[in-house]
This record gives C-alpha cells, sequence and structure tokens, in this order.
C-alpha cells in the first residue's frame, strides 16, 4: 500500500493506493463517479454513488503543488474498458480547512462515450463510524423567504437496518436539487452534516450559477458520505457525448470542516474560503451605503419629481450610491414587462432627461446607479426580431418564452455584444457607477443550440459564457459595483458571487419577516455581500424603525423606504444607525459568523447573529412576538477572558443586556416586541 499525504496546518487528508485503487483513507469510495449511456451502476438505485467507472477507475499518477497561499492536488484515473481518462482536482486555501473540487473526463477511447453524470467531489467517512448521531442540514429557498435552514437525523432517510441479517447497502440518500435557470430556486446550493455527540461538521457548497445541480448524503459502508454534483441525467436530462479526445470538466465545488465547532465552524472556514476565491475589488473593503428606491418606496415607478427629494434625504442620512431600480426605462403607465431589451431612459419620466437625476446624485456627493434585467428581451421588444434566434433560448428549433420574455444565449456573439453595448453606454457615457443585475424569469430546462444537444447542456453552456461575460464587463469596468439579484434571492451561489460584489438578500417586504433572512444571510454569503433592505416608513413605530436599521447592521445597507417622509425622531434613528455602520464597517471584512441561537427559524421569536474579529464580537439580537422578554445566548469563544458589552443601537434602546462571566452567556432583556439592538462585545488583553 502507497499513501498520498496532502494539505496543511488546517487540513490533512490521506489517500491509499491499494492494487491500483485510490481512496482517501480508512474508505473504499472511488474519488469520482460516472455514468455514460452503456457504464451504469454497478448497484441499482437513484444515486450518484456505486457506479461502473466508479468502480473500475485506476491510478496514474498524481502531483502536488504549492501555488500562492493554495495547496493543490492532482490525482489522475484511468478506466481501461471505457478509454475514460479522469483527473480528480483538490485545492485548499493555507490555514482553512475547505476544499475546493472540479473533476476533468477525457475520452481516449476510440468511440464516442455519452456521459449523463459526473460528480465534482465525493466524500465518505464523515462520521466515523455508522452516522447514528448526525444531523443532515439544508436550506430551503423561496422567493421573499429565503435562507431557511433545517436540520434533522440522518437515520430519517437512512435507517439502521440491522438485525439478525446483516444489512444490505442503501438505494437510497437525503438528496437536494436544483433545477432550471435559478441556481436557489427552492433550494440553496449548499448543504451539511453535523455529530451532535462530537461537535464535528462539514458544509458544502456547489458552486454553481445554474439550476443543474445536486447532492446527495447518504450511508455507505458504515459510514456517511456526500456527493456533489452539476446537472446529471437523474434530475436535469443532462449528458454530453464526448468524441474521442473530447474532454469535459464538472462545475466546481467546496466542502468545509469543523473538528470540534459544529456548523458555526465549518461556516467561518467557508467564510473564509469565500474571501480567497472571489474577485478582488475595492467595495469588499469599503462597504459604502447605497440607498436603492424599490423596496417599500417608488416600487418601480420612478420619476424626475419623486426622485429628486428622495436623493436629497438620501445624502442628508449618509448614503453614499443612489440606485434608480425599476421602471427608469419605461414610459409613464406603459406596460413595460414584454417590452424591456434596449434599456433607454423614458422621456415621459424625466422630462429634463435622466441626466438632470444622475447630475443631482452626483451633487449631493453619491455615486448614481441603475437596475438592470440584462439576460432578458420582451416579446414585444424590437430586439425580439432584430437579434438571430440563435441568440435566444430555443428547444427543438422554437424559440422558448417565459413569462413574456425571451431568455439570451451567451454563447451567442450577437447576445454578447448587445449586452456589451448596453453596459459601455450606461456605465462609460452615462458615468453609472452600480448596476443592480437581476433576472426575473424561469425559462424551463435550458436550450438547444444544435442538434444532440441536450437543454440541461445548453444551459451549461450558457451559465459558463454568462460568467464569462461578467468577468469581461468587469475587466472593461474594473470600478463599477454589481449587484447579483433575481426575484431577491434567487440566484444565490459562489459562482456568481466569486465575480459580483454584492447579492440581494430577499424582496421581503415585511420588516419582521426580514429578520430571519438576514441573520442567516452569511451562511450563504460573506457579510461584506449581503444587501439587505431597511426600509423606515412614516407610520413605523420608533422600535419598528430600529429594528428594521438594525438587521442591515451586519451586512450591507440598502437604504430605502419612504424617509424623506420621516418624523424628526425616526429620521435621527436613521442617521444614528448609518453612523453607527460607518464606525464598525472597517470590521466586518474580516469578521466571521456564528449563531448563538441556533441557525434562525423562521418563526422564531428571538434571533442573534455574531460577527466576530479576533478581538471584537457584534452582536445583533432581535426579538419578535411571541416569546418572553429576556433570552441567554452562549458565547463559548468568549470563555475565560473579560468582556466588555457596550450597546451601540439604538443609543436610547431600553435594552438591558447583563454579562455572566462563568457561563461565557449574554442574558438580553428587550421589553418590546418587536425590537432590535446591536452590541459589541470587546476582549480585554487577549488576542482570539
Amino acid at each position: 500500500m502507497t499513501t498520498i499525504h496532502w494539505g496543511h496546518e488546517k487540513l490533512n487528508w490521506e489517500f491509499d493506493l491499494v492494487d491500483g485503487r485510490v481512496s482517501r483513507r480508512g474508505t473504499v469510495m472511488p474519488l469520482a463517479e460516472v455514468t455514460a449511456a452503456n457504464h451504469g451502476r454497478t448497484w441499482s438505485s437513484n444515486r450518484l454513488v456505486d457506479t461502473a467507472i466508479g468502480a473500475r477507475l485506476r491510478y496514474r499518477a498524481h502531483r502536488t503543488l504549492s501555488e500562492k497561499d493554495w495547496q493543490v492536488l492532482v490525482i489522475e484515473l484511468h478506466d481501461q474498458e471505457s478509454g475514460l481518462a479522469v483527473e480528480v482536482s483538490y485545492r485548499s486555501p493555507e490555514g482553512v480547512p475547505v476544499v475546493r473540487a472540479e473533476v476533468a473526463v477525457r475520452n481516449e477511447g476510440s468511440a464516442p462515450l455519452r456521459l449523463e453524470s459526473v460528480t465534482s467531489l465525493v466524500v465518505s467517512g464523515l462520521t466515523p463510524g455508522r452516522p447514528d448521531h448526525a444531523d443532515v442540514l439544508w436550506a430551503e429557498n423561496d422567493w421573499i423567504a429565503e435562507c431557511r435552514w433545517r436540520a434533522e437525523p440522518m437515520r430519517l432517510t437512512s435507517p439502521d437496518r440491522d438485525g439478525r441479517h446483516c444489512d444490505a447497502r442503501h438505494k437510497g440518500a437525503f438528496t437536494v436539487a436544483g433545477r432550471g435557470v435559478w441556481s436557489s430556486c427552492g433550494h440553496l446550493p449548499m448543504g451539511g452534516l453535523a455529530d451532535r455527540e462530537t461537535g464535528q461538521a462539514w458544509v458544502w457548497q456547489i458552486e454553481h450559477n445554474g439550476g443543474g445541480w445536486r447532492w446527495e448524503c447518504g450511508e455507505l459502508d458504515g459510514t456517511a458520505y456526500v456527493a456533489l454534483s452539476g446537472p446529471e441525467d437523474l434530475d436535469h436530462g443532462w449528458n454530453r457525448v464526448l468524441a474521442p479526445g473530447d474532454e469535459f470538466r464538472t462545475v466546481p465545488v467546496a466542502v468545509a470542516f469543523s473538528a470540534d465547532g459544529g456548523p458555526d465552524g465549518a461556516f467561518t472556514a467557508l467564510t473564509r474560503y469565500r474571501r480567497a476565491t472571489r474577485r478582488p475589488h475595492a467595495d469588499h473593503e469599503a462597504l459604502p451605503i447605497i440607498f436603492n428606491d424599490y423596496m417599500n418606496c417608488l416600487m418601480g415607478d420612478p420619476t424626475t419629481a419623486k426622485l429628486l427629494p428622495l436623493i436629497d434625504a438620501a445624502a442628508g442620512a449618509g448614503a453614499e450610491y443612489f440606485v434608480i431600480d425599476a421602471g427608469w426605462y419605461a414610459e409613464e403607465a406603459e406596460n413595460w414587462w414584454g417590452t424591456v431589451g434596449a434599456w433607454q431612459p423614458s422621456r415621459s419620466r424625466f422630462p429634463g432627461g435622466i441626466e438632470e437625476v444622475l447630475t443631482r446624485i452626483r451633487e449631493r456627493g453619491m455615486v448614481p446607479g441603475l437596475w438592470l434585467e440584462p439576460e432578458v428581451i420582451g416579446v414585444d421588444s424590437p430586439l425580439a426580431l432584430s437579434l438571430p434566434d440563435e441568440a435566444f433560448f430555443r428547444r427543438d428549433g422554437v424559440r422558448v418564452s417565459d413569462c413574456g420574455r425571451h431568455h439570451l444565449d451567451l454563447r451567442h456573439p450577437a447576445a454578447r455584444a448587445h449586452l456589451d453595448a448596453v453596459v459601455d453606454r450606461l456605465v462609460g457615457e452615462w458615468g453609472v457607477g452600480y448596476l443592480k443585475l437581476d433576472h426575473n424569469i424561469n425559462p424551463g430546462s435550458g436550450t438547444s443550440a444544435g442538434p444532440g444537444e441536450s437543454p440541461a447542456d445548453g444551459l451549461l453552456g450558457h451559465n459558463r459564457a454568462h460568467l464569462d461575460w461578467l468577468d469581461g464587463v468587469l475587466d472593461r469596468h474594473p470600478h463599477l459595483v454589481l449587484e447579483n439579484c433575481a426575484s431577491g434571492g434567487m440566484r444565490i451561489d459562489h459562482a456568481l458571487l466569486s465575480r459580483l460584489q454584492l447579492q440581494s438578500t430577499s424582496d421581503q417586504q415585511n420588516f419582521d419577516r426580514y429578520a430571519p433572512i438576514a441573520a442567516s444571510a452569511p451562511t450563504t454569503m460573506t457579510p461584506e455581500q449581503a444587501a439587505v433592505w431597511a426600509y423606515p416608513q412614516p407610520e413605523d413605530s420608533l422600535d419598528e424603525v430600529a429594528f428594521t436599521m438594525a438587521s442591515a447592521l451586519l451586512g450591507r445597507i440598502h437604504l430605502s423606504g419612504k424617509i424623506a417622509e420621516l418624523a424628526p425622531e425616526a429620521s435621527a434613528l436613521v442617521r444614528e444607525a448609518l453612523t453607527v455602520y460607518k464606525a464598525i464597517r472597517g470590521d466586518l471584512p474580516s469578521a466571521v459568523p456564528a449563531w448563538p441561537l441556533g441557525l434562525p427559524a423562521w418563526d422564531d421569536p428571538w434571533l442573534a447573529l455574531a460577527m466576530s474579529t479576533s478581538s471584537t464580537t457584534y452582536l445583533t439580537v432581535w426579538r419578535r412576538p411571541g416569546g418572553g422578554d429576556t433570552t441567554t445566548l452562549p458565547l463559548p469563544v468568549l470563555s475565560g477572558v473579560d468582556v466588555e458589552v457596550e450597546r451601540l443601537y439604538p443609543a436610547a434602546s431600553a435594552a438591558v443586556a447583563q454579562w455572566q462571566p462563568g457561563t461565557a452567556e449574554l442574558a438580553v432583556t428587550l421589553p418590546a416586541a418587536p425590537s432590535a439592538v446591536l452590541y459589541r462585545l470587546t476582549t480585554r488583553g487577549v488576542d482570539r
């Protein structure tokens, strides 16, 4: 037996090479699982594992590389029967217990090979023995109800069936899949496994900007495994014919590990990994405050007369960007949904030209921004006729439409040229410094650009072209800030967030319902990318104004609402929140999240989010109706140190907090429901 050692101080993976087979130490599972039309499974099931090709893969070579701040391992495998060569790549940033994985397959045989599934990562041995004490984690994700994490014992989907006779192999597993164009419609492309006894936890993400993905967590050979994949046949009807010499590369995935910190520890590692793998941008450090005129404000009905007082009020409150949301391109009273695509300014909404409004934004010291839905063309838009059919999603040669729109296929040069011209005009000629990129249709399984292409494979090609287009936009306009939005949070994925600077967390209009979304957002993105609406209304009580403002203080403030109509006391609360945010935002790009009350549930009366640096913990606590007026928050990371507790916002709150050093707990009393408060906990003389 030969052993391959790989990793760094925070990650140690060992692989055993026995009789040509390679597997992680202590397991027998192959490093990749592949099905093809004439190469199925060795054990019939709906799972991604137990594949014939996977079982036949044999070692060819491996190499370890040390790149800047990264450790890399590449293992080459080969299946003699199918002629398929498989290259498994693992990458891990120094000091971070996260592995990023991809698999490349190449047809070295003499005949075409029809692929039907290729895993990006398979990892077994997630539990030391049988998964009797393990919980599987997943996140349901709906419009205006995003990031709803749930947990259940793994034994509910992988029951222990031992008795007088030995257990046979399972055919099922806990499975979550994304479908369609939106990557996070229904579920986040994430999951996890946590051991209740040991504190071990694994959290994973599939880094794909389309709905063609799947993960499964099940039992194999007496331990838990996870298999992560992009599009495949069972869920998406995906296939790819590889001619001799052709290659296919899977979507990247990542898995984070915590030895004893539970899910919080794994999310901490994933946060650091996300920062290490995204495109650098000044916005990630500056965290400017954004006013957007949409939510609980103009709601897609901007005009010069409505915008000018809002611009003045936003500047007076302390905003640094001002974004004109949907409607700026449509004539008043026009039903614009099916006519979009040209992205020219409305004449009736802006009698003096949109330049008048953009100039006013700059004069008030803010950067102007606009809403844009680049990937769609309305069925009634002139562009629907002027662009060729091949520039749009098609199936069986028929152009696809959904909700009155066609979807561009960004693999086609005419589609990309159209969007490049739009962005270069808005940014280069109009001087716009922020684009909110929205996406509001889901045109099904994908597109077939030519004979023999499955729609799911066409969608994968478009998804990759979309990422390439975004890279091109930022290459040409490096200071442009791009927000990722898709009916709120229908495209929350690291493929997009590794390129775009902000993520819309929701379209939720009710401030009390927004709290669990805001609190859960750092599970899916770094806090400095989590755009949270704060939208005070004239009819809100002061506690309610403070509640909506507090929800955004540990993320990115998206100020909105009718702030020009607020009473003086409410306006003062808004200005106070923005002043506090400017004082603490320098810490957020290095802070990591934790949830002292556990991952938020949708109807929890108490919610809490902590963001910690080496010496400071910021803690937002929300109280909603339904519970008592006091809660106790365990903060074990502060055990055994001197802690100073300071209320940052709101200054006039009736909240009371008492630190209990013996148990490392903070008891918080909030007399009103709803209400919220932000604390700063500072450790003295200790560097955590």
